[in-house]
């Protein structure tokens, strides 16, 4: 397995063996994460953000100087030379001169893979419009794994915007190279993409649903999502399906007592505050698990760690 200045814009230029050679590589950056290491000392990642993100960017950066690395780079386009007309193949021929590698997320789909062609550094895809967010499929993954101790033989829901939801896109991809049986529950307006669908389906049992009820009580991972008002073209469309779906304790009551609730934040009210304290909740320890994640991912194709 070769990583060493790989691009990484999709979960499906992964092979299962690679997926979980990079979780292992995770699991190896917890002390890390805690005490700190010099492995990419000298290194630099640049962050280019062309959407507003704060989990998503800070992870990465964190997972930089964890490592002994440094950071570089914007959290929006309006302080950006794009402001003034610049393309985006410039941009990143620019900043390439600048860091070692560079984590992007854009609005558009597409663009991510577009800055790869370009670039003669390694480009990450921190969020490509409503296609792909890779390496947070990865995180999901590492959480899935280290909460519930595998991730083959188990029951997954996917609640919520399953049509523009990005992470839902990548995570349905990867888990489709696993033994699991995936249930997506969603207004009609918000079902799961066609080509995603139709691309998991050849490989793992999918039942799609509308109803909240009938999975809480078989699913082992409930992955809830945000109905995302920015993705929605018309607001009108955006008030109809707000609020479809909300956890709240009386959902978990008919829940397995060893169901996980997971969420790529940040949430509005799908979730309700009370469910934090219980054994359920779990998508705070992801944020934790996105570093280490991130950690594996920056000392793989910086070629610290082969």
């Amino acid at each position: 397995m070769e990583f060493k200045g790989r691009d990484i814009i999709s979960i499906r230029d992964f092979s299962r063996e690679e997926i979980d050679y990079i979780l292992e590589i995770a699991k190896s950056m917890e002390p890390l994460a805690s005490k700190g290491s010099d492995m990419l000392k000298g290194k630099i990642l640049a962050t280019l953000f062309f959407e507003p993100s704060t989990r998503t960017r800070l992870s990465f950066e964190a997972a930089m100087y964890k490592l002994g690395g440094a950071a570089i780079g914007f959290a929006e386009a309006e302080i950006a030379s794009v402001k003034k007309g610049e393309n985006l193949a410039d941009t990143v021929r620019v900043v390439e001169n600048y860091a070692d590698v560079i984590a992007i997320r854009h609005p558009l789909e597409g663009a991510a893979r577009l800055a790869a062609e370009f670039a003669e550094v390694p480009i990450i895809n921190g969020g490509s419009g409503a296609e792909e967010h890779p390496t947070q499929a990865l995180l999901d993954l590492y959480t899935i794994m280290k909460e519930k101790g595998k991730i083959d033989g188990l029951k997954i829901a996917f609640v919520g915007d399953l049509r523009y939801g990005r992470t839902v896109h990548s995570l349905a991809y990867a888990l489709s190279y696993y033994d699991v049986e995936l249930h997506l529950v969603s207004p009609e307006s918000l079902k799961m993409r066609r080509e995603v669908l139709e691309a998991i389906k050849e490989k793992i049992p999918v039942k799609e649903e509308t109803s909240l009820e009938k999975v809480v009580p078989i699913s082992d991972v409930l992955y809830v999502t945000r109905i995302q008002k920015e993705r929605f073209p018309d607001p009108a469309e955006y008030m109809k399906v707000k609020g479809s779906y909300k956890i709240t304790l009386e959902t978990l009551s008919k829940a397995k007592k060893d169901s996980i609730v997971l969420h790529p934040l940040p949430r509005v009210d799908e979730i309700a505050s009370e469910v934090d304290q219980t054994p359920h909740a779990r998508y705070f320890k992801q944020v934790w698990n996105g570093i280490v994640t991130r950690m594996a991912l920056l000392a793989l194709i910086l070629g610290a760690v082969k």
